[in-house]
């Protein structure tokens, strides 16, 4: 057991460690990044006392233990999926109005150019 206990600190750590490069080179915005962080902290904590979650499933009165982490796991990826779904529900909005203040611009330069293209025309 202290093998298993060690091998996933040490996944928890060097996921971390991953995440933190990640946002230091840019790769990953810093907020994503910290839930990440969290995430991981999370997994080298209860990798190194795993007795973390059964006093939790005891407090909370769960039989199974293992239940309660695949419970919480799934509650944390559910949302963080709805989050993901809100921002681009946010950008793709943003890109429609975006785009819409484009073909606006674009029309009025249109409308100068011919305004100012038929004014050079002299008139008989």
């Amino acid at each position: 057991m202290a093998s298993l206990q060690a091998t996933t600190a040490l996944m928890g750590i060097g996921l971390a460690a991953l995440i933190l490069y990640l946002v230091r080179r840019d790769h990953l915005y810093l907020m994503h990044g910290l839930f990440w962080v969290v995430v991981a902290g999370a997994a080298a904590l209860l990798g190194m006392w795993p007795g973390l979650i059964d006093g939790l499933a005891l407090l909370l009165r769960i039989s199974y233990p293992p239940a309660l982490l695949l419970l919480f796991v799934c509650i944390v990826l559910l949302l963080k999926a709805l989050h993901v779904d809100m921002v681009n529900t946010r950008i793709e909005r943003d890109m429609r109005r975006l785009n819409q203040r484009l073909a606006i611009l674009e029309a009025e330069i249109r409308r100068s150019r011919d305004k100012a293209s038929s004014s050079d025309i002299p008139h008989p």
